[in-house]
């Protein structure tokens, strides 16, 4: 409140004595501006500029002085403004046919761990990671943890197909339980990521995700052409529906069977939705700003009065030098016409 009532009496007095200094100026107006006596039109906003230039100055300088000092931990993370990374992970047994991979010899449930270490090594995000495990049904494992291990230790050794009863895999149970438990989030805070072989994914009865989810990533893995035999059935990945699921949702398809996710997808979908540059900006910020451009326009405003104030440049032109062209009559009663060149100089007053 103090910075606040020394910005408003440094403008008031400002204002009053620019009001009395262009009294001054007028009387001598002719001899700072020539025989009109104007100057040019913008100078007439060069009184409030620096008025306010100077409350601006008077109230970050004072707000600075009275916040307490400003100590940065780069080894600390506020877990609060985490944002939340919600891994949807598909455990039927046709995860764990092995035809996936750069060699088609890698199982599909470690290559979706692949995926999921390289997407969280390379998002250059921190997370608050949930991950549901869905088959016939879906189970959330865990929710909001920060302990990498714990991830890695669920896509690595956690035999999670054994919580299911055995039937079709339902991927919209999954979906649904994500939105479930990301409805009370705040909007655009977290990213769905979905990594299944997309063998049995329904036509219809699509979920609905709710505003906290702000992007979506649909990853699939398993090969797409021969596939493998399970359950008397082939099962392979099923781009078409997978990535027709993607646009329904309003997000991403990628292939994972062979590639890692594109690293601009990564940062994308990982980044946050809105822009919060200056929701993030606190008072200290504010101060720092409004001391920059008071600066900047207090230290400003006498050169562009000086070079472009007036219109009237006072003084003598320097001398230029010309040429002028005459003819002549020569000898012998013959027209000869030649140029005499002599050079003249003008020294021309300036116009008023």
């Amino acid at each position: 409140m103090v910075a606040e009532l020394l910005a408003i009496v440094v403008l008031l007095t400002v204002l009053g004595a620019e009001a009395w200094h262009v009294q001054r100026v007028r009387r001598v107006a002719m001899l700072a501006f020539g025989p009109s006596g104007v100057p040019r039109k913008w100078t007439a906003t060069v009184p409030f500029l620096r008025a306010i230039a100077c409350a601006a100055l008077a109230w970050g300088l004072t707000t600075l002085m009275w916040l307490p000092p400003k100590v940065h931990h780069s080894a600390v993370v506020d877990k609060n403004k985490l944002r939340h990374l919600m891994i949807l992970l598909d455990v039927s047994p046709s995860m764990r046919l092995q035809d996936a991979g750069p060699t088609k010899k890698q199982s599909r449930r470690a290559r979706a761990r692949d995926l999921i270490d390289s997407f969280l090594a390379r998002s250059g995000a921190d997370f608050k990671v949930s991950v549901i495990a869905f088959y016939t049904g879906a189970k959330p494992v865990v929710v909001d943890t920060v302990d990498g291990e714990v991830i890695r230790n669920i896509l690595t050794d956690l035999p999670m197909q054994w919580a299911f009863d055995a039937g079709n895999t339902h991927l919209f149970d999954g979906i649904e339980a994500a939105a479930k438990i990301a409805h009370p989030w705040k909007p655009d805070d977290a990213t769905l990521l979905i990594v299944t072989d997309g063998d049995t994914v329904p036509a219809t009865g699509m979920p609905k995700l709710p505003a906290s989810i702000n992007h979506l990533l649909i990853v699939g893995v398993g090969d797409s052409s021969a596939g493998s035999f399970i359950d008397g059935r082939q099962s392979r990945q099923d781009i078409a529906t997978l990535r027709q699921s993607a646009v329904r949702l309003g997000g991403e398809y990628h292939d994972g069977n062979e590639k890692q996710i594109p690293t601009d997808v990564v940062r994308f979908v990982s980044s946050s939705g809105r822009s919060k540059t200056f929701i993030t900006l606190t008072r200290r910020e504010y101060a720092l700003l409004a001391c920059l451009l008071g600066a900047i326009v207090l230290a400003g405003l006498p050169w562009a009065l000086h070079a472009y104030g007036s219109g009237w440049r006072p003084g003598v032109r320097p001398a230029r030098v010309g040429w002028s062209f005459a003819t002549t009559v020569t000898r012998n009663g013959d027209d000869h016409r030649k140029s005499n060149r002599t050079p003249q100089t003008t020294n021309r007053e300036p116009k008023s």
